[in-house]
């Protein structure tokens, strides 16, 4: 039977953790909530700083002029169709790669991890891969964004550490059973490996969702451009815009609609999340950590 210490040290440590605790989540999220109330606040709330966690001078103006625009909606399905089929592939080749990296009797592993490393540190420069990407006929395509950005190596070394961990004895179980290769990675390996795939599918989807100099360098039409893109394009605009002759509208627009794209920008991801967050945790520790 467990005993639980209940000194005074035990519980003035609780204490101090929950207020610490209590602390950090505050700081964390009032930023968001401010950028939310912002959002639904008129332009002399927002310039005299009247605005912390509540809208002050309730509108929906910028809402409207953001979601009114056709080119907004091409530019979100391009981000909906981009993030998932570049999560797909890049889950595809970091999973295989990372499994076979796993492998300690594979010849070259070593040289097949110091390559992926390397690449962590050194790159060619945004010259040379704009150059690569153009003279292999990516640039206005969806491939200009997914292929440059496939593998992640950070990704990479916490699916091979997770793979590395799991029991040698189940795949040489499976292999004596008849199973192939690839039959124990789809049959044996990915059942096991859900929490830290939920990971990884977290972590592609959220920096190909919030990517956008990538399409910015390499798209010419806005019509491919995703959402990211076209919602930079509105604040470049909004902050380079002059006021003179501009009506109440005009400004309010002008005066939070950074705020605006920001939540309109991190909604998906929010939605998402509750739904991987119990794979989260355990699927980063799990990856990271080799018991």
């Amino acid at each position: 039977m467990v005993t639980v210490d209940r000194s005074k040290g035990h519980r003035a440590f609780r204490w101090v953790n929950a207020v610490i605790l209590t602390g950090v989540v505050i700081v964390t999220l009032y930023p968001f909530v401010n950028i939310v109330a912002r959002s639904f606040s008129d332009e002399f709330a927002i310039r005299s700083g009247q605005v912390s966690i509540f809208p002050r001078g309730f509108t929906i103006s910028t809402y409207q002029y953001v979601i009114s625009d056709a080119t907004f909606w091409t530019n979100y399905r391009n981000t909906v169709v981009y993030t998932v089929v570049a999560t797909a592939i890049s889950m595809v080749l970091t999973t295989c790669y990372a499994y076979v990296l796993s492998k300690r009797h594979l010849r070259g592993r070593r040289l097949l991890i110091g390559i992926a490393v390397f690449t962590m540190f050194f790159s060619g420069g945004l010259i040379p891969n704009y150059v690569l990407v153009t003279s292999l006929g990516l640039k206005d395509s969806i491939w200009a964004i997914v292929l440059p950005n496939a593998i992640s190596v950070f990704n990479l070394l916490v699916m091979k550490t997770f793979f590395e961990g799991l029991p040698v004895e189940l795949e040489e179980a499976a292999a004596i059973d008849g199973l192939s290769t690839y039959g124990i990675l789809l049959r044996i390996v990915l059942p096991l490996s859900k929490a830290v795939l939920a990971t990884m599918v977290l972590f592609y989807a959220v920096s190909f969702w919030n990517s956008w100099f990538t399409a910015f360098l390499y798209m010419s039409q806005n019509d491919l451009f995703p959402v990211t893109v076209f919602l930079r394009n509105l604040i470049a605009g909004a902050t380079s815009g002059s006021s003179v002759g501009a009506d109440a509208a005009d400004l309010t627009v002008a005066t939070n609609i950074k705020s605006v794209t920001m939540v309109l920008t991190v909604l998906p991801i929010l939605a998402v999340y509750p739904f991987v967050q119990r794979y989260f945790v355990s699927g980063v520790m799990l990856g990271a950590v080799k018991g």
